[in-house]
């Protein structure tokens, strides 16, 4: 299992608090693999860019207007987190249907 999100991030702690196995990713250090990427959009599209996010605000009109995976390849810490690959199975956001999914409380 591959979780991909921030060290610094509360939400990603959590998630690692309950998945302990999982190989964290960090996405700020080591992006995030553009089949993975790709992957992604194609499963969650738009959903997958965090526009509550403290870089998001900070981007101009003209580059929110980007394609989201330019923005992510660009910034990969606009990705919603966290994004994991269980078995091949995508899971983004630490909801309680994405614990439910993984088996965690």
């Amino acid at each position: 299992m591959d979780l991909y999100g921030l060290k610094s991030c509360d939400t990603c702690r959590k998630a690692l608090k309950l998945l302990p196995d999982a190989n964290f990713v960090d996405v700020r250090a080591e992006g995030v693999p553009s089949e993975m990427m790709q992957r992604a959009f194609a499963q969650f599209g738009a959903a997958l860019v965090n526009t509550r996010s403290t870089t998001w605000r900070g981007l101009t009109e003209s580059e929110r207007s980007r394609a989201p995976l330019e923005l992510l390849a660009e910034h990969p810490t606009l990705m919603k987190r966290p994004l994991i690959d269980a078995d091949g199975v995508l899971h983004l956001g630490w909801t309680a249907e994405t614990r439910a999914a993984l088996g965690v409380a």
